[in-house]
């Protein structure tokens, strides 16, 4: 089914261009869950928990592509709704352009730095070596890293989304791959992780960089384009909310990893790493739906087509309720089963692992409108209400929830507080799109 980005979009037409970025994200969060799962089963629980205690700083670099690719995409595809195809393709050059130097800066950065940032992260003495030896390795490669989460986007945008769930699906087979044969067969342990992980993500960024610079079938191309100080900074403030998003996530996770080094040592931070694994696969989901749906919702922000602003928000909101309610059900059915994919050689923490995974799963519900919702201002060209609904959601109420709760219930606290953050940000994303409703007309 060929569809354009100006077409009116039934679930039917929603399924078919939103699932291949959905499988997409799935295939990329399988980075971080496949080191995870060969780390854990092949080097130890200790060198698991050192991978888990570094990839909050990992994630905060390699954030700025999800920036740059989800408010450039949006400014894009706004564009392309305003019929201004060469600006759009001028757009596009500046914001690959801007992430190459970003990442080339930021790995100086990150490598020199990981030892002192591994230990005011909480690394002890018996994880610090790991988490150096993994961070340097990965971080070499975060250039990469970031156009991968750049061009994501912008393939969406480009009326690609096939072609992206292609190349990521090489680049996840490849990380898979190379992590059984660097950690099994080589036993290169954490420095074998982390190198299999940089690869496929070479292959995630290089190969839709080539396929732009060269002439192509879609709507989009890199060319020759001076830089345009007002759009790169128009892009990367309305692309803030992910990156406070993602930034807030890697702080929420360091604030929890040392909640859990106090209630429970290093078999908590093993258990929530577990956790965290499992929850990329599921929110993936909804972050696919948005990198689908928003250029979608830009377009017709940009052509002033304003019942089919309408029709995507009443849909969308539909669907991640779905979504979020059999996600739900099923992470609380396959607590045991998954638990028992990444710890099951350790009788106490696979239960406290079960345990913790049941009382995380009911975050889900309301996860996905609250994603959606901020990824909606976002396409809307809002950076200012998209990040406040990111900032509130992932950082206020989530570091509240989680110093508050384990005060009254102990460890449980830790693991209900990220479902009452989520609760709280509900009403804070419902708000929004209330209070908005009138200004872009999708009352």
């Amino acid at each position: 089914m060929s569809i354009q980005l100006s077409s009116h979009f039934t679930y039917k037409k929603l399924f078919y261009f939103c699932l291949p970025p959905i499988i997409m994200m799935i295939f990329t969060s399988i980075y971080g869950v496949v080191d995870g799962f060969f780390v854990s089963n092949y080097v130890g629980k200790v060198p698991f928990a050192a991978v888990n205690l570094v990839m909050p700083f990992i994630m905060i670099l390699g954030g700025v592509g999800f920036m740059i690719g989800t408010g450039g995409s949006a400014l894009i595809a706004k564009t392309l709704g305003e019929g201004h195809q060469e600006r759009a393709n001028q757009y596009l050059t500046m914001l690959v352009k801007l992430t190459v130097v970003l990442g080339i800066l930021l790995t100086l950065i990150g490598v020199i730095f990981i030892r002192p940032i591994s230990y005011l992260l909480g690394a002890t003495e018996a994880m610090i070596e790991d988490c150096v030896v993994y961070g340097r390795v990965v971080l070499m490669f975060n250039t990469a890293f970031m156009l991968q989460n750049v061009f994501q986007t912008f393939l969406s945008a480009a009326e690609k989304p096939k072609l992206g769930l292609v190349i990521t699906t090489t680049a996840g087979i490849t990380n898979m791959v190379l992590d059984a044969l660097f950690i099994v067969v080589f036993e290169w342990g954490v420095a074998g992780a982390a190198i299999a992980t940089g690869i496929g993500q070479c292959v995630g960024g290089i190969l839709p960089l080539i396929y732009f610079i060269r002439p192509n079938s879609s709507r989009l191309q890199i060319t020759k384009a001076k830089m345009d100080g007002r759009a790169l900074v128009k892009a990367c403030t309305n692309g803030s909310s992910e990156l406070m998003s993602n930034i807030s996530s890697s702080l929420i996770s360091v604030i929890y990893n040392l909640q859990l080094l106090r209630f429970a040592g290093e078999n908590g931070v093993a258990a929530y790493g577990t956790i965290m694994y499992v929850q990329f696969i599921f929110i993936a989901v909804f972050i696919g739906y948005t990198i689908g749906t928003a250029p979608i919702v830009s377009y017709h922000y940009g052509a002033g087509n304003h019942n089919e602003l309408k029709n995507l928000l009443k849909k969308s909101l539909f669907l991640v309720s779905i979504a979020g309610i059999s996600m739900m059900a099923a992470a609380w059915v396959l607590s045991g089963p998954l638990s028992n994919v990444f710890v099951g050689y350790d009788e106490e923490l696979f239960e406290m692992t079960k345990h913790a995974f049941q009382l995380f799963s009911f975050s889900f519900i309301l996860a996905g409108v609250n994603i959606f919702a901020s990824s909606f201002f976002t396409a809307l060209n809002n950076g200012a209400v998209s990040a406040a609904i990111s900032f509130l959601r992932t950082l206020v109420f989530q570091i509240t929830s989680v110093l508050v709760f384990p005060i009254f219930l102990g460890l449980d606290g830790i693991w209900y507080s990220i479902t009452a953050a989520e609760v709280l940000a509900f009403g804070v994303s419902i708000l929004f799109i209330l209070l908005n409703r009138k200004k872009y007309h999708y009352a």
